[in-house]
């Protein structure tokens, strides 16, 4: 994964538009793309912070997770269900639409796996 660019060279574009340069003009003399300039200026604008955001991570897994006991407690009551059947039960209880692998993933970050094998079929 790349490494966020440096904090001398956020200001220097900072600086360059403070100085009257465009964002534009900014970024082209600095070679960064227009687009990190001015996602760079608006951060500043912001937050007065070139700090660079966290990379990487899961940002999405909140919503599944909101029903991960209700989830567990479901596996629990019926061990044999599917992740299919796990997905039709939170559409219909919840109106929350989900893929299959986001509910897999779930219950690997739990611990759970169901790995069919001779002695458990």
């Amino acid at each position: 994964m790349p490494k966020p660019l440096s904090k001398d060279l956020r200001q220097r574009v900072i600086a360059a538009v403070k100085g009257g340069a465009s964002r534009r003009e900014a970024a082209r003399r600095f070679a960064v793309a227009p687009s990190t300039a001015i996602k760079w200026l608006s951060q500043w604008q912001r937050e007065e912070s070139l700090e660079p955001k966290p990379l990487g991570g899961n940002r999405r897994s909140q919503r599944i997770d909101a029903h991960a006991e209700e989830i567990l407690t479901l596996i629990r009551q019926k061990p044999d269900i599917t992740l299919s059947e796990i997905v039709d039960y939170l559409q219909e209880h919840h109106d929350e639409r989900f893929s299959v692998s986001v509910v897999w993933r779930l219950l690997d970050r739990c611990g759970l796996t169901f790995k069919k094998n001779r002695t458990r079929s």
